[in-house]
């Protein structure tokens, strides 16, 4: 019953929205005020003073007490417009492993002519990141969240706050922003890479053939730059490749079906992960089978993305609120 009643009120009050793409503006309804600690004591401190003075008839008493009121109310207003009319929206955000921590940044822009002191945002209230934001200025804030587990992460609810100037007042803004990170599998530990096998499936090579110059492809995304021809490029004839003959090709193909049955679905997913990785250490061309799908052999940054990508969102399931996981309906 109390917690309904709670719960009801929280919606009331605070009117969550779910999560928001775009640009948030803080209009005046989103923005909560109430006294910190400081500003009860000041308020009990004022009641105490107002009634020293009328028991003793205290003209001074009278002037003292309504000029510290009209400062304290005057500090509110302060601490209302500090945060109020702000512009919010999303940063960008680097994918992390599992077992780390994913950095959400928010762009914060003071459309005003006024300057902005002490603006803080967190997610648990046990770390802020605060900043100053000039007039017709903005900045980049960032809370840190842990990444339990691989898949999507949100940031969940984060809190803009302030209690500039006098530290009598807490304004603050709740956010909640349409944006997530991915969290790749928690590599496995370091170890030999499958063997590779040549396009016409014998032998074990290594690469493609280095040895003779065979003449000019057009470029694909995933090449190495080494390989480029770049004179050709300052010739204004596009990007060209250089293809080397003398050795056959050879394909890495990074296989789910390649481990061991007796392994379950995160420790395949953590091997993989190994695997992508130091084969883009070794500059090797490699390719990615999971079951329904597969990423064709290349190289290169975009390529390593999408691998762990695609294993950091295989099967993704949803998590029960006791931590165990279900799968997705």
């Amino acid at each position: 019953m109390y917690a309904a009643l709670k719960n009801q009120l929280y919606h009331w009050i605070f009117q969550p929205r779910g999560p928001e793409g775009g640009t948030i503006v803080l209009v005046q309804r989103r923005v909560f005020i109430l006294p910190t600690r400081q500003g009860i004591v000041f308020a009990l401190t004022l009641l105490l003073m107002l009634v020293g003075s009328i028991n003793y008839g205290l003209s001074l008493g009278f002037v003292l007490t309504f000029l510290l009121a009209g400062l304290g109310i005057t500090a509110m207003l302060h601490t209302f417009r500090n945060l109020a009319h702000m512009r919010v929206a999303p940063g960008r955000v680097q994918a992390v492993f599992a077992g780390e921590h994913a950095r959400f940044t928010v762009r914060l822009e003071n459309p005003g002519a006024t300057d902005r002191y002490e603006i803080g945002l967190t997610r648990d209230r046990n770390a802020a990141d605060f900043h100053d934001i000039p007039a017709q200025h903005q900045v980049l804030a960032g809370v840190d969240v842990p990444a339990l587990r691989r898949g999507p992460l949100r940031p969940g609810r984060l809190t803009l706050f302030t209690r500039y100037p006098l530290g009598l007042f807490h304004a603050w803004s709740y956010l909640d922003l349409d944006v997530q990170c991915v969290v790749y599998p928690r590599p496995a530990r370091p170890g030999a890479l499958p063997p590779q096998v040549s396009s016409e499936g014998s032998g074990a090579l290594h690469g493609q053939g280095q040895e003779d110059f065979s003449g000019l492809r057009q470029y694909h995304p995933g090449d190495s730059p080494r390989h480029i021809a770049w004179k050709a490029a300052a010739r204004d004839q596009g990007l060209l490749t250089k293809q080397f003959s003398g050795r056959a090709d050879a394909e890495l193909w990074l296989d789910w079906q390649q481990l061991p049955a007796t392994m379950d679905v995160e420790a395949r997913l953590s091997q993989l992960t190994r695997w992508v990785i130091d084969a883009q250490a070794s500059s090797v061309s490699y390719g990615l089978r999971l079951p329904g799908m597969t990423l064709p052999v290349a190289t290169g940054e975009a390529h390593r993305e999408r691998c762990l990508e695609a294993l950091a969102l295989f099967d993704v399931r949803v998590l029960d609120r006791d931590g165990s996981q279900a799968p997705s309906a």
